[in-house]
């Protein structure tokens, strides 16, 4: 059966090409749009998410507008439930939504090295401790940069020596560049002598996330500055909600590319069927039975939807892994990390496609009547 399918495709080879070849790009979108909504989703439900707390300034846009007190960070440890604090000098190129934000993040390298889930890749932990003006780079800021260690990168004030580019296990974390809390607070212009950007509180185990946040808050009203505590994937969740709607929108987009394949499969099937409708009823008085006709039109219709699905969701997988594509917003990013969760859907769904947009086109080549398809003939 497989033999005669595969024969029956390249007899008809520029069809069968071009559908494939729809089918691929259709899929490559659906592989895209599923990536950011999986970036989404590991940035605001990750394991810090509910476990960390981040208290910024009340009513902030951006994160140069949120100017807190460095020694915010002593009241803050006396909390019960609290484990550690870090302070951190955000600043980024561009508190709206863009494809190459570049966000620094300023703390104690000690601090750094100790907490975030990162790797070294290349470069020194030793540098970035003692160089004043080093830098260690996310590996997806440094694709898309072109950076590589030992390199000087600039932008806007700032200017930065790279010491190390790491990895992460967080793709968020590799869209970061790390400094000295030091370095950013006393960069020309930042005017941020002694204050930080947000406090990140991680908490005990055992601590109740809302009940410290609340504590927090009650703590440093007496203070300078009001501040607002928040987990960390709520505020992420808040800082992005612009992108948070779009990418739901994007998610229609996502089952307008799986609706594009099974019309394009279907049309191309059925075409197929109605251009051999006599090969059908000749295939009948030869004993060919309904059932196994049926099985003839699903097999050509599952080959063409699982060589384009599964093309464009490898193509989709290659291109996000290589690209290091991320979108951000007000210091927070979403990365574009492909999956083997991404590959199985990519492929689940294809097959699915595949058997969906082959059911019509098989029940009319298995119910052809013979007498009058050879009479056409």
């Amino acid at each position: 059966m497989w033999t005669y399918v595969l024969k029956t495709l390249w007899r008809h080879r520029t069809r069968s090409l071009l559908t494939v070849s729809g089918a691929a790009v259709a899929m490559f979108v659906f592989g895209c749009v599923a990536a950011v909504q999986e970036g989404l989703q590991r940035l605001t439900t990750g394991e810090d998410a509910n476990q960390s707390l981040i208290v910024f300034q009340e009513n902030r846009f951006c994160p140069t507008s949120s100017r807190l007190p460095q020694d915010y960070s002593r009241k803050i440890r006396e909390v019960p439930g609290v484990r550690n604090v870090i302070p951190i000098q955000v600043w980024t190129n561009n508190c709206r939504a863009s494809l190459d934000i570049v966000v620094f993040h300023g703390a104690e390298p000690d601090e750094v090295r100790e907490s975030r889930p990162i790797t070294l890749t290349s470069g020194s932990w030793d540098e970035f401790r003692t160089r004043r003006d080093a830098a260690i780079v996310g590996d997806g800021v440094a694709r898309r940069r072109g950076l590589q260690v030992g390199d000087q990168f600039s932008i806007g004030e700032i200017s930065v020596h790279v010491a190390g580019i790491f990895s992460s296990t967080v793709p968020s974390e590799e869209n970061l560049i790390y400094t000295s809390l030091e370095f950013l607070q006393y960069t020309r212009g930042s005017g941020a002598a002694g204050l930080v950007t947000q406090h990140e509180v991680v908490l005990r185990e055992d601590a109740d996330p809302d009940a410290v946040a609340a504590q927090i808050d009650e703590v440093l009203r007496a203070g300078p500055v009001a501040t607002t505590t928040r987990r960390k994937g709520a505020f992420q969740t808040s800082t992005l909600s612009d992108l948070v709607d779009l990418i739901g929108f994007a998610h229609w987009l996502g089952y307008a590319c799986v609706g594009l394949v099974l019309s394009l499969v279907a049309t191309t099937t059925m075409m197929s069927v109605q251009d051999r409708i006599q090969e059908y009823a000749i295939l009948q008085t030869i004993g060919v039975r309904p059932g196994r006709a049926l099985r003839l039109v699903l097999g050509e219709s599952l080959i063409l939807c699982l060589l384009g699905g599964i093309t464009g969701t490898l193509l989709a997988t290659v291109a996000l892994a290589l690209g290091g594509f991320a979108i951000g917003a007000e210091g927070a990013t979403i990365a574009f990390r492909p999956s083997l969760n991404l590959v199985a859907t990519g492929a689940i769904v294809s097959l699915l496609v595949g058997v969906a947009s082959g059911i019509a086109p098989a029940l009319q080549a298995a119910s052809v009547p013979i007498v009058d398809a050879l009479r056409d003939a």
